[in-house]
């Protein structure tokens, strides 16, 4: 049994001009493969009208979509995929660097990759605790966020580890690239989220959303964009990205949170600039503390590059 999810919005002034695929992907959290899946089966309309995927859309038209929802779509694929890179594995843990486009485990709407379907298609075991389609997992990723990640192989590990993320003993580092200079240069933002009243893909600082915490510190400052190391103290759906828009310095290129698309188009960047860079915590089996780290993709690399060199 099949059932649809629809979902209306309208089309953001951010979004001017770019293909009908492209503003699906970036308004709905959609792959742009199953953006074109969609737009191919007739089940997207815009104004009304049946499209193709090359349209272009204008600010203030509507886009309406049926995403298929399948009665059980978090059946775990085991399937390995290219670019997820092994940091480090052990009897308790394994610590991947999990590239771009790669959901941490599966959910109704996704149909793409997943970390849980590589290691099982890898032939890892892992830990039993936590609903089927996400076994070990005790943190997350989103699939435009690439970094080093942690999954528990163990029951002891994932029992260890989930009480020290939620205790917030782990140390959680990302690097972004955000538009401006925030002000201060380095402060604490302070400032609950809850899911965006107006659209069910996306989060929002809110009055009665939950706790969040960010610290943040600005590394390089460049004309266009400043380079900020970030802590998270909590550890919210798209925290990072949601407490900088609301300091008015989206991460570039998260056209879905108000970046500049015309600085995302020339950064050649088609996600958000947020990387996670290094992940330190106790080592379930031997009480030490260990740090694993990741080098940015080549993506962001040459984004930064670009940043650098512009005066």
């Amino acid at each position: 049994m099949t059932t649809a999810d629809h979902r209306s919005l309208p089309v953001p002034d951010s979004l001017d001009g770019e293909r009908v695929d492209v503003a699906m992907a970036q308004l709905f959290g959609l792959s742009r493969s199953r953006a074109a899946e969609l737009i191919a089966a007739g089940n997207v309309r815009l104004d009304g009208a049946a499209v193709s995927k090359s349209e272009r859309v204008l600010p203030g038209s509507v886009l309406d979509v049926e995403i298929p929802v399948e009665a059980d779509p978090l059946e775990v694929v085991p399937e390995v995929v290219e670019g997820i890179k092994i940091i480090h594995d052990d009897d308790s843990i394994v610590v991947i660097d999990k590239p771009v486009g790669v959901a941490v485990h599966p959910s109704p709407g996704w149909r793409g990759p997943t970390v849980v379907g590589h290691l099982a298609g890898a032939g890892f075991r892992i830990a039993t605790s936590g609903a089927s389609e996400r076994q070990g997992i005790v943190q997350r990723l989103d699939v435009g966020t690439s970094g080093v990640m942690v999954i528990c192989k163990s029951e002891h590990a994932y029992s260890l580890l989930k009480n020290a993320f939620r205790q917030r003993t782990v140390d959680k580092t990302y690097h972004a690239l955000v538009q401006g200079h925030p002000d201060p240069l380095s402060g604490t933002i302070d400032a609950p989220i809850g899911r965006h009243p107006g659209a069910d893909y996306k989060f929002a600082v809110m009055e009665g959303g939950r706790a969040s915490v960010t610290h943040y510190e600005t590394l390089e400052a460049h004309r266009f964009a400043s380079l900020l190391e970030v802590h998270l103290e909590t550890g919210r759906t798209h925290q990072i990205r949601v407490h900088m828009a609301a300091l008015k310095h989206p991460c570039c290129g998260d056209l879905t949170y108000g970046a500049d698309p015309v600085l995302g188009r020339r950064l050649g960047l088609t996600r958000q600039w947020l990387h996670a860079v290094r992940l330190g915590f106790e080592h379930p089996d031997t009480g030490k503390h260990v740090e694993y780290e990741s080098s940015y993709p080549d993506d962001l690399q040459s984004a930064l590059d670009v940043i650098r060199d512009s005066h």
